[in-house]
């Protein structure tokens, strides 16, 4: 899985508006079709029709991320912001087609209400079957 870290981000990050350490993070899947704009994708009002509809274990909106760790890492020359794994499991159907998955900031309301910090792309459209588990492993973003 590959992330790209949006551009609102990274100015948000210089203002000093983000705190991964103190803020609440949410995690939301995609519907089919979806292309991440890391210059046009500032926040979720800007993605929130593309996302996957509420139905078969999975609800809109809903996912919040815990467990974040905020790692230098000299060798690479950037920094890595994970969270836990996070987990959908599929009832009453599929959940997806989906192509990814995005991050957002819950916490910071100005200058930019729900500002995205990244785009999670799974590499081609997934779905889990009636009964299975969706997990994304290793949630992470870097910047760099």
């Amino acid at each position: 899985m590959a992330s790209t870290v949006s551009n609102k981000i990274k100015a948000l990050l210089a203002k000093k508006a983000i705190d991964f350490e103190n803020d609440s993070f949410k995690i939301i899947l995609m519907a089919s079709g979806f292309a991440f704009d890391e210059d046009a994708h500032e926040s979720y009002a800007d993605v929130s029709t593309f996302e996957l509809s509420s139905g078969n274990g999975y609800t809109q909106n809903d996912k919040t991320l815990s467990g974040v760790t905020v790692t230098e890492d000299d060798a690479n020359n950037r920094c890595s912001v994970t969270w836990d794994n996070v987990v959908w499991t599929a009832s009453g159907g599929a959940i997806g087609p989906t192509p990814g998955a995005i991050i957002f900031d819950d916490t910071v309301t100005t200058p930019t209400a729900d500002p995205i910090v990244g785009y999670i792309d799974f590499g081609g459209e997934q779905t889990q079957a009636d009964g299975g588990s969706a997990t994304i492993a290793n949630v992470e973003v870097r910047l760099s």
